[in-house]
């Protein structure tokens, strides 16, 4: 028997009709080699298109429609990097939870890894870092040295590289978490509270492929003050939040969940 029942791999896309086919095709291939070394018993594909002025949508659809493990929400208006994540969550449907972004900025073999460190470590989140940024350049680089130094301090994170695109998490987790943000805070967002509602994270290396097509969206000046707001926002939600009972937080070891 798997040792999960099953995995939903979810791609928040905007103007991706250059990359969506890469995507899927590999989310296959890790979904494959899962089921092969017995650790998932089935997987499905989640595209959430958010408002896409390309052919992303019409491609998605016309991939959704010729293989069932593939899904498609559309958003009528571009609800950005948070908007999209949620609606994301809102609608995977499988017991473990993969997000990560059209481009493919890691090899997706090291999903393996992820959902392995998931189950061996009964981590409730993976959240994997790039182990070499240089690429993105100069500046960038600069900007999320700053950011996630500022996370640790703020929220007591001790987590690198906290806005990157791969996160491994359970289904209870998401059951339990409810995020707010609708820009690119909602990494550290979703980091945050599961920390405070007293969930486990864990976190490991991956070597990273800088985006070579497509359109990054991410560290203007506009996202950038978004950000701090909401920053201070969820520093005072978070006063009020208290640690779930275990039973909560870990069913699986109370009865829930697919046989280990």
């Amino acid at each position: 028997m798997a040792h999960f029942d099953s995995l939903t791999i979810f791609y928040p896309m905007w103007n991706e009709e250059e990359t969506i086919a890469r995507a899927v095709a590999a989310a296959f291939e890790a979904g494959d080699a899962l089921i092969e070394a017995g650790e998932i018993a089935r997987y499905d594909v989640l595209i959430i298109n958010d408002a896409s002025t390309d052919a992303t949508g019409k491609i998605a659809d016309e991939m959704a429609a010729a293989d069932e493990r593939i899904s498609v929400v559309h958003h009528e208006t571009n609800r950005k990097l948070g908007g999209t994540l949620k609606t994301g969550f809102e609608n995977a449907k499988g017991e473990i939870v993969l997000y990560t972004d059209a481009d493919l900025p890691f090899d997706m073999a090291e999903v393996s890894k992820a959902v392995r460190l998931l189950r061996i470590y009964e981590a409730d989140i993976v959240s994997a870092y790039r182990f070499d940024r240089t690429g993105e350049g100069a500046r960038r680089l600069v900007y999320s040295y700053v950011y996630n130094h500022l996370i640790q301090t703020v929220f007591g994170l001790r987590l690198r590289d906290m806005n990157f695109a791969f996160k491994l998490m359970r289904r209870s987790l998401l059951d339990n978490i409810e995020l707010h943000s609708e820009g690119s805070f909602i990494d550290v967002e979703l980091l945050a509270r599961a920390q405070k509602l007293g969930f486990s994270i864990v976190q490991f290396g991956v070597d990273y492929f800088p985006r070579t097509r497509g359109i990054s969206t991410l560290s203007s000046n506009a996202v950038i003050f978004k950000i701090l707001r909401e920053m201070w926002e969820l520093r005072s939600d978070l006063q009020s939040l208290e640690p779930l009972p275990i039973e909560v937080r870990q069913p699986w070891n109370s009865g829930g969940g697919a046989a280990s």
